[in-house]
Parts: structure tokens; sequence; C-alpha cells
């Protein structure tokens, strides 16, 4: 598999440097960091969500459970966890259930964990079911730089 477009369009926006890694096909986050034998903390994964005002994806670790009510709490909306259709929609260029957590790639309003934001290397699906990319922290937070961020999750 290969990255999508949108994914390595973004990064090579950013002048991001990564390294990809190829890992047998997995089917969640969660998986895909035991397959590629990385500590699951420091894998980003995206939730995405919807409400009347539209999409918003919310970026966690992969070990760790969107704490729902605090995000709606805190941003006020009555926001509920959309399908795989509409996903499928979304991220036309990925595989279906592999979305990478990089909301303003897609034009999405994005919420990140802080959890995510301290990290000295973060990775995430590239947008297939076996690819991770891996960047430094830094350079991670400069993809989500402008974002949104609280403590949304828990382990």
């Amino acid at each position: 598999m290969t990255m999508p477009t949108t994914v390595s369009n973004y990064l090579k926006a950013h002048q991001t440097t990564y390294e990809l890694i190829k890992h047998p096909r997995a089917p969640t986050s969660r998986a895909s960091a035991d397959e590629a034998h990385v500590p699951a903390d420091h894998v980003a994964k995206a939730v995405i969500l919807r409400d009347a005002l539209g999409y918003l994806m919310a970026v966690v670790p992969a070990d760790h459970w969107l704490k729902l009510k605090v995000l709606r709490d805190s941003l006020n909306r009555a926001l509920i966890i959309s399908d795989e259709r509409e996903m499928a929609d979304l991220f036309s260029d990925c595989t279906r259930g592999a979305v990478p957590p990089l909301g303003p790639a897609y034009g999405l309003d994005t919420m990140i964990d802080d959890e995510l934001l301290n990290l000295a290397d973060v990775y995430f699906e590239a947008g297939d079911h076996e690819l991770l990319v891996h960047t430094d922290g830094a350079s991670f937070r400069e993809l989500l730089r402008g974002v949104r961020h609280g403590h949304i999750s828990h382990a």
C-alpha cells in the first residue's frame, strides 16, 4: 500500500521529516502499534465525530478512550461518533477505517489530547492498515499547530 496523496502532500508542505514503518495488516491503531512494535501511547489515533455544526476530529493516544462528555462540554457541542460510511466519504483517498490524525489536511476542525503533545516520538496511521508514519514530537506538533487541545482521553 502507498500513502494517500493528501497525507503525502501535507507532510511535504510542512517539510516534515518522517519514516514509514511497514507492519502486518492491522484493523486498529492499537493493533498497528502492536504489529509495528511501538508503544501504543505514542501512536496518535483519530476519532471522527459529528453534530449539526459539522465534523470534528479528536486525536488521542491509541491506548486511550475518548472522554466524549468532556469533549462535548468543553466545546459546547452535541457530538456523536461518526459511522464508517461517513468516514469513507471524508477520507476517500484512505483505506476504510485507516484515518490519519491530520484533521487540518482534510479540512476538519481538530482537537488533540494533551498526552500527545510532550512526546519525543509520535506514530500515526498513514491512511491504510499496513503503514505507520513515524516523526519526532516537534514535527507532529507542527503538523497540528493551531488546533485546540485538552485532556480529552483516559487510559
